[in-house]
């Protein structure tokens, strides 16, 4: 039979590169992204893509994530990107012809938590980071236009996302076990969660044609000690050493001092002291998906893809 047809934007991001094998197993895979590798090169931010017909489903996965914003230029970024480039995909799909189907990555940044457990997507959305913000305005404009034309809406909300060569927190952590400067603080028992970005590949055949707003995460949320015996044994090195948390408060307090540029502060202590985890029942249960869980699975580096179920 022949396969449905897939457009994947953000395919030379870290989200996209991880799910494009997953997907090319079940589509007739084209992507679309700014590097010239891509099917359809093209920024979204910029400009209206020109696409070469019509596609039966979009996975859009491009997006600015994994930075801090220093001025209004930088915030303003993060809509020129996440919600203009989501209205300019929609319109070359006007032109093309509009999907059956679209998945749309947001993010569980909308929620505005810092801390808490399982919270599930009736949670209110009250994220204020441009981030955020902007997730929450690419979500409610595709709401209206999917209704207005008859497309499938299905919105992922990934927690902390990983796989090879992960970005952002994930990232940073590597980077430090790696290097020896990164500590341990306290017991590290804060836990948080964590998706495969495999995962959210897997989640497209299960959701196309249903929609719905669903939580990704792994069933069994680690602990930062966890993810960091697991980290260590894969670069051969010793758990990292840990230091009191008092004494990483008066760290971050010089550091909320430095405007963003010390390699700790306020924020991010409470981001790896205190416990943020979010509930995946919905997804589990409306849509059969089985989510890998994280320390068995989770590989720094490139590895071979995981099988399709």
């Amino acid at each position: 039979m022949k396969k449905k047809t897939l457009l994947l934007t953000g395919a030379s991001g870290f989200v996209g590169r991880n799910a494009l094998p997953e997907l090319r197993a079940n589509y007739e895979v084209l992507t679309l992204g700014r590097r010239p590798e891509n099917d359809v090169c093209a920024d979204l931010a910029a400009d209206v893509p020109v696409l070469p017909h019509r596609f039966d489903i979009v996975f859009h996965a491009a997006g600015r994530a994994h930075s801090v914003p220093r001025s209004e230029a930088e915030a303003q970024a993060f809509f020129d990107v996440n919600l203009t480039g989501t209205r300019r995909l929609c319109a070359a799909l006007e032109a093309a012809g509009t999907p059956s189907s679209f998945v749309f990555v947001s993010t569980v940044a909308v929620y505005g938590r810092e801390c808490g457990e399982e919270i599930s997507e009736e949670h209110a959305l009250v994220g204020t980071s441009p981030y955020a913000r902007s997730k929450i305005e690419a979500e409610n404009f595709l709401r209206e236009w999917c209704s207005a034309h008859g497309v499938v809406l299905t919105v992922l909300r990934p927690s902390l996302i990983a796989g090879a060569d992960a970005p952002g927190n994930l990232g940073a952590m590597v980077r430090g076990l790696r290097g020896g400067r990164y500590l341990r603080i306290g017991a590290g028992t804060a836990k948080k969660s964590i998706v495969m970005a495999v995962d959210l590949a897997r989640v497209v055949p299960l959701a196309e044609t249903r929609g719905g707003t669903f939580n990704l995460c792994a069933t069994r949320a680690p602990s930062f000690a966890e993810l960091e015996k697991t980290i260590c044994v894969q670069l051969g090195r010793a758990e990292p050493r840990a230091i009191p948390f008092w004494v990483a408060k008066c760290l971050a307090l010089v550091g909320d001092c430095c405007f963003g540029r010390a390699p700790i502060d306020s924020a991010r202590l409470r981001k790896i002291t205190e416990t943020l985890t979010f509930s995946n029942r919905r997804a589990r249960e409306e849509l059969g998906w089985i989510p890998l869980e994280i320390l068995e699975n989770y590989k720094m580096e490139d590895t071979p893809p995981l099988p399709s179920r």
